[in-house]
């Protein structure tokens, strides 16, 4: 493995035993780790070895990380920075990468489970139902960042197609109103899931207009995902056509 370089690797949505099998060993060698501990399970630093140095970036501002990631380079060090689920979704990773490239500190990702894929399993769902939702759209309402205007909850919900909603389980009463503003009928499946995969993980299957209830009634304000379509709750769909005996495919051939 290559010496004073960055990996930017998933950890997955709680679990320890999600992260990925290069993830892990990526944390088995590191000589520093830098982890997002205001969402990062803790348990897997139990992956690093002894002597690893260990910082939570939830004390830590962009600059400070970029200091550490410097000290590192500097000793020849490999760093892994570990971020909750995948890095590419909602991970902040873009502005490390840019300081990383003007420092001339080689880096690298390794992929995690997102949020809505830890959801999905343990409410044994499929997002992409045939005759029902073929695509999955995951978004976050406006908060201290932004959305651009074209990407608004309305916008999307217009699609009538299965959403995942991050970042918003403090803004349900919102999130309901728009998302109906927006096409959905307020009898519209819904699921609420706190903490996916996590020991002490909560999770709903309600509608649209109930988000905001069933939050309430079970103290969920934070740490919970949001799925909404008529995927969440369905039984009147399609079957695959890849498995359809009729259906030649380039591995066997259809049957009347």
């Amino acid at each position: 493995m290559e010496r004073a370089k960055v990996w930017f690797v998933g950890a997955g949505c709680g679990a320890p035993d999600l992260i990925t099998v290069r993830g892990m060993n990526l944390l088995k060698a590191a000589d520093m780790v830098i982890y997002a501990g205001s969402l990062v399970n803790p348990e897997l630093l139990r992956y690093t070895r002894e002597g690893c140095e260990i910082f939570d970036s939830a004390y830590m501002d962009l600059e400070e990380v970029l200091d550490k990631f410097r000290e590192g380079a500097e000793k020849g060090l490999t760093m892994v920075r570990l971020h909750t689920g995948d890095p590419s979704v909602y991970g902040a990773i873009k502005e490390q990468m840019d300081a990383l490239d003007d420092m001339g500190i080689p880096y690298e990702s390794c992929p995690g489970v997102s949020a809505c894929f830890g959801a999905a399993a343990s409410l044994d769902l499929e997002y992409t139902l045939p005759g029902i939702s073929q695509s999955l759209i995951i978004t976050r309402m406006a908060g201290r960042t932004g959305v651009p205007e074209k990407e608004s909850i309305e916008s999307f919900a217009s699609h009538d197609s299965t959403m995942a909603i991050y970042l918003s389980a403090g803004s349900l009463g919102e999130l309901s109103g728009r998302l109906v503003a927006g096409g959905y009928s307020p009898d519209t499946p819904a699921a609420l899931v706190y903490k996916a995969t996590w020991p002490d993980e909560k999770k709903f299957i309600c509608t649209v207009s109930d988000l905001e209830r069933v939050a309430s009634e079970n103290g969920i304000r934070k740490t919970a995902i949001v799925l909404v379509g008529r995927a969440i709750a369905s039984n009147n769909y399609e079957k695959s056509k890849l498995y359809d005996r009729t259906f030649t495919t380039e591995f066997r051939e259809g049957k009347e």
